[in-house]
């Protein structure tokens, strides 16, 4: 239980998604002009995380790692498919943000027209994609690791969305300098959001 609330922990703070891996930029930045927006956006990223990476790690460990087929019987035991693994991982991911996707469409119409593109770029999202493959790098002993990784990667990503888009909603009154005004100030609030980020290096879980 211990190291499972020290994984869930450290992948808010320490190894958050955006500000420890940059990962999921385009649609961090895009999608932060306003709270509404970033939230829901936010929300759906994280639950991807949460449904997708228990789903693949359950895939690696029990069909494509070298040995995983070995519950089929002991002819199976050499079989290696982790070559698969890439393939297998994106059609999952894709499964699972089309059923997201229609969901949003269907029940939330305002958040689906707001999130525009953005919405059917889940797909292909890399914070997504990349929760799976950290979790295949960090080989975790058992699913509620996985599961706790994913949970705690997906609040992290909708901490700093929803940070971002409350700061630049205040920002729309500010005095920002004319050449900063746009990306070019968001650029620099998410370099100082993530060196703020940097002080959670030093916990000790």
């Amino acid at each position: 239980m211990e190291e499972i609330l020290n994984i869930f922990i450290r992948s808010i703070f320490v190894e958050n998604m955006i500000f420890a891996y940059f990962l999921g930029m385009c649609a961090f930045l895009a999608v932060s002009k306003d709270v509404k927006t970033g939230v829901g956006f936010g929300v759906a990223l994280a639950f991807m995380l949460l449904v997708t990476v228990p789903i693949n790690y359950l895939l690696e460990n029990y069909v494509l790692k070298a040995g995983a087929l070995s519950w089929l019987g002991e002819s199976f035991e050499t079989i290696d498919l982790s070559f698969l693994s890439f393939i297998l991982f994106i059609a999952i991911i894709a499964a699972i943000s089309q059923i997201v996707e229609m969901f949003i469409e269907k029940y939330m119409p305002a958040l689906y027209s707001a999130l525009g593109i953005f919405l059917p770029l889940l797909a292909v999202q890399c914070a997504i994609m990349g929760g799976s493959l950290f979790m295949q790098q960090k080989e975790f002993l058992n699913i509620g690791e996985a599961t706790s990784y994913a949970l705690g990667s997906g609040i992290g990503f909708l901490l700093a969305i929803v940070g971002l888009s409350v700061i630049r909603e205040k920002m729309a009154y500010s005095n920002v300098p004319v050449p900063l005004r746009g990306l070019g100030i968001t650029f620099i609030v998410t370099g100082l959001m993530a060196i703020a980020f940097m002080c959670f290096s030093g916990l000790e879980l």
